[in-house]
């Protein structure tokens, strides 16, 4: 498994893309968004352009270990766009439009990590490669209200586990990569 992580507009999805493009075969892109306004569509729409129009597309946020686990024999690499909205999602579809103040955040987060847990399961078990993109949220300061202090703790933790797992991870600043993890070897040629 291969991580990239990178602040908001780094070139993570770039980079992520190329490590992808590299593998010998099909490839699957798994996208987390959910259309919810005009901008999003917008940005949705844009990604669809990016990618090459031969890869395979799923979309959705929910048991991606068995979208993985169920394809992995037909793909040369599957590519998470990504974990951040993954976990965004999950954390909405528990708490819903409950105010932050009387969110459940223990039970939030136990339901992220099982999720998270079956999906690094997934991705050792997977006979293809698997690229992840999550962003680094932990760089700034520490945001004034409930709910993004608790999202961004929870995100960092679940990048934690998932930087412990990964056999490469890269960093992406100002659109430099930085591999900070790993023999390099796998997807060095950028």
């Amino acid at each position: 498994m291969i991580l990239v992580t990178g602040g908001a507009r780094s070139g993570k999805s770039r980079l992520a893309e190329k490590l992808a493009q590299q593998q010998d075969g099909p490839v699957l892109y798994i996208a987390t968004s959910q259309v919810t306004d005009e901008e999003m569509a917008r940005r949705v729409e844009q990604h669809r352009r990016d990618r090459p129009t031969h890869w395979l597309t799923y979309e959705g946020h929910r048991d991606l270990h068995q979208v993985i686990l169920d394809r992995q024999h037909q793909l040369a690499a599957v590519l998470l766009e990504c974990v951040t909205t993954l976990i965004t999602n999950l954390l909405f579809d528990l708490a819903g439009d409950t105010p932050p103040e009387a969110m459940d955040f223990d039970a939030i987060e136990h339901h992220v990590n099982a999720q998270i847990a079956q999906l690094l399961d997934a991705c050792a078990e997977a006979e293809c490669e698997v690229i992840l993109v999550t962003n680094e949220l932990g760089m700034g300061i520490v945001p004034e209200n409930l709910l993004a202090r608790r999202f961004r703790d929870i995100a960092g933790r679940v990048n934690q586990r998932l930087a412990g797992q990964a056999r490469d991870v890269w960093l992406v600043v100002s659109g430099i990569p930085l591999h900070i993890k790993g023999d390099g070897v796998h997807g060095a040629v950028l």
